[in-house]
């Protein structure tokens, strides 16, 4: 059965441009899912295996790998619509050429400013790493000495003797006492 001209018309229309940008945004979409999809596994395995035998250490293992599995996460999904907005944009005739240029002289200008962010983010990730402390820990950072309520990539929060919630930055730390690590 033939089309009449306008549903052709339409149907030209849609399968240029408007076609492309959909299947772009269901592939960011489906990569979205089964990217975090797969962290989650792969972190939640990381989480349940006893890598470090002893005592209170699964906690704390758990909670490091979980707190890796946000950062993995986030960078993958900014990175995925990064693309896809990227690739979206271009089917719209925008020359990314130049944004791409600008990005470079905006993300060195952003490095420079943000300076102490990524030093807390970086100073964040190898104390999870090397497991200089953890939540529930006794320690002395500073001038303040306290249990460990909560430990993210930039800050650390500790409670004081004197129920006062100290927010540190993690770049700020440059000598940590722990109390509750024994060896």
């Amino acid at each position: 059965m033939p089309m009449s001209e306008r549903t052709q018309a339409i149907w030209d229309w849609f399968n240029g441009a408007p076609l492309r940008v959909l299947v772009i945004f269901l592939t960011a979409l489906i990569s979205h899912i089964a990217g975090n999809r797969a962290i989650s596994r792969a972190i939640g395995r990381l989480a349940s295996a006893d890598l470090k035998p002893g005592p209170g250490t699964a906690k704390r293992q758990a909670e490091r790998a979980r707190t890796i599995g946000t950062v993995l996460s986030s960078t993958f999904n900014a990175a995925v619509w990064i693309i896809a907005v990227g690739m979206i944009l271009g089917e719209f005739g925008f020359n990314l050429g130049p944004v791409i240029a600008s990005a470079g002289v905006i993300g060195v200008a952003l490095g420079l400013g943000a300076q102490t962010l990524v030093r807390d983010v970086l100073s964040g990730i190898f104390m999870l790493i090397e497991d200089q402390y953890g939540v529930g820990d006794e320690v002395k950072v500073q001038d303040v000495e306290g249990k460990v309520e909560r430990v993210g990539l930039r800050i650390t929060q500790v409670r004081d003797v004197h129920d006062v919630l100290w927010y540190i930055r993690n770049g700020e730390i440059l000598v940590v006492g722990n109390k509750s690590q024994k060896n």
